[in-house]
């Protein structure tokens, strides 16, 4: 326990290290890119509940929740695709902003990366407290989005990198701890802005997120960057010098030299975007995908970001849907800590599954329930039905909080090999964003449309995620990170062929070119 860590057993295929105080000082800092992309996804649904925001920026929405608030249905009042531009052009710049923190998490390191996040979300934060009309409003929230690409491309790789693989699980989670926190916070806040005469909480509540913000700017001017990318940056003594002090012992020399190997490998390969298409990259990259697009078919997203409206829309009062809305942003929290205490104990794949069950019966009780007491034009659910339905609420939350929320982020990041980890990453948050606008962008609609039916449709993507984790994610707790390949995906039943037929070619095609072909 010598330097204030935690001796880890170099046996089982791990290195030996130590839980040392600048490994989890440095994954804390580093996780407050979480906090930043959290609050921004709880603060967007709470101010687009309240009167004094609507009315300044959407008069049509103010129109009908405010002045016309009897004459509506129920699931369409907020049906306006200018609100929901307010909430989804975040991601639309997260999504192309990404393709270059790719580059710069490649050639400049993972924390400058972080750094130039930080920098992105102080400048939107700056434009959206200020904002005075619609397009200072979306310019705002597009430079928030950049810094939410540069983030989540920078923050699950550094976190996956310096954590030792026994807790990488665990640690890596901090971001997706972050998350729920910044939501909860986000939350708490709107909740006590919303009671701010004058008409201007909503600028204190849009100003608040440059606390998260700066905490991830000085942050990243703390950390030291991974040795995986000073050794992929060719600072070779460097990175062996970090190594040393984030593992707590001199006796890394077999992981310091695997690392080297890995950067070998990475250096020969000059497009690696191109080469993530190679077959042998196609477990890693199609799972990864999946695993962003069925996150977001959840409907996790559609209920964070429009809590306050949903519950709006369900007949709680103002007051109410805001206070409903910290109880699931407090559950979600809570429940990312048992993964956080789970996750490299039972597995990705078990809390998984059970997640999956809980999510689909949550849903489907909560579209019943609905279908039976809320219509277009019903008044108020009865108390005892409305806390019914938060109930249920967050035992949906709950289930994807210590499942598809961390998950989704933590196995993509552990994955892929270094020659392809940036370009992995970069498609990974691609994605995510992709679909997170998508959803973002429609929900109000499809709630418009599908009313209680949209309960049914996020429930039947659950069994079919569920079904696509049974048979095709495989297990990869307490696996070390550049040991991926020989240990999960050539022992997989079905990825196995992808992995061992590409690299029979590969050899092959080297010793062909060696003028060994007679010989095979």
């Amino acid at each position: 326990m010598a330097g204030g860590g935690f001796a880890t057993s170099a046996g089982g295929g791990q290195f030996e290290a130590k839980i040392t105080p600048i490994v989890i000082i440095s994954c804390i800092m580093a996780a407050t890119g979480g906090l930043m992309f959290g609050y921004d996804v709880g603060v967007s649904g709470g101010v687009t509940s309240m009167p004094p925001f609507l009315k300044k920026f959407f008069p049509a929405v103010y129109k009908k929740t405010v002045l016309e608030k009897d004459i509506n249905s129920n699931y369409c009042k907020y049906d306006n695709q200018g609100l929901q531009l307010f909430t989804s052009s975040l991601y639309l710049a997260g999504l192309t902003s990404t393709f270059f923190a790719s580059y710069t998490t490649r050639t400049l390191g993972r924390r400058l990366t972080m750094l130039i996040a930080g920098i992105f979300f102080i400048c939107g934060v700056a434009f959206n407290a200020a904002a005075q009309n619609l397009a200072m409003l979306i310019v705002g929230r597009i430079l928030l989005g950049c810094g939410v690409g540069f983030a989540n491309q920078a923050v699950p790789v550094f976190l996956s990198e310096i954590a030792p693989s026994r807790i990488r699980g665990a640690l890596n989670i901090l971001f997706q701890l972050n998350v729920t926190i910044g939501i909860l916070f986000a939350n708490l806040v709107n909740y006590g802005t919303n009671k701010i005469e004058g008409g201007w909480g909503w600028r204190l509540s849009l100003g608040l997120a440059g606390i998260p913000a700066l905490l991830l700017t000085v942050g990243a001017l703390l950390v030291v960057d991974t040795p995986n990318s000073l050794i992929e940056r060719g600072r070779l003594d460097e990175g062996k010098a970090v190594l040393k002090k984030i593992r707590g012992t001199d006796n890394v020399e077999p992981e310091y030299l695997e690392l080297v190997e890995a950067s070998r490998v990475a250096k020969e390969v000059k497009h690696p975007f191109r080469n993530l298409l190679k077959r042998r990259n196609r477990p890693q990259l199609v799972i990864s995908i999946a695993l962003q697009i069925f996150q977001q078919f959840t409907g996790i997203n559609a209920i964070m970001f429009y809590a306050p409206v949903l519950f709006n829309t369900l007949g709680f009062k103002n007051d109410a849907s805001l206070y409903s809305a910290v109880i699931t942003g407090a559950v979600n929290v809570l429940s990312t800590i048992v993964s956080i205490y789970t996750v490299d104990k039972l597995g990705r794949r078990m809390l998984l599954l059970e997640a999956g069950v809980q999510m689909f019966f949550s849903q489907l009780i909560i579209a019943v329930l609905l279908g039976i007491k809320v219509t277009d034009h019903s008044s108020d659910l009865s108390k005892g039905y409305a806390i019914f339905v938060v109930i249920m609420v967050c035992t949906f939350v709950s289930a994807f909080a210590w499942s598809w929320g961390p998950l989704g982020w933590l196995i993509p990041s552990e994955t892929f090999p270094l020659e392809t980890r940036s370009a992995g990453q970069s498609v990974t948050v691609c994605v995510n964003l992709l679909f997170t606008f998508v959803i973002a962008q429609a929900f109000l609609s499809m709630l418009c449309h599908f009313k209680f039916g949209i309960f049914l449709f996020f429930s039947s993507w659950v069994l079919v995620m569920s079904a696509f984790v049974f048979f095709l994610v495989p297990e990869t707790k307490n696996i070390p990170i550049e040991e991926m390949t020989e240990r999960v995906w050539k022992q997989h039943w079905f990825w196995k062929k992808f992995i061992e037929d590409d690299y029979d070619n590969v050899d092959y095609a080297k010793n062909k070119s060696n003028g060994y072909d007679s010989q095979l």
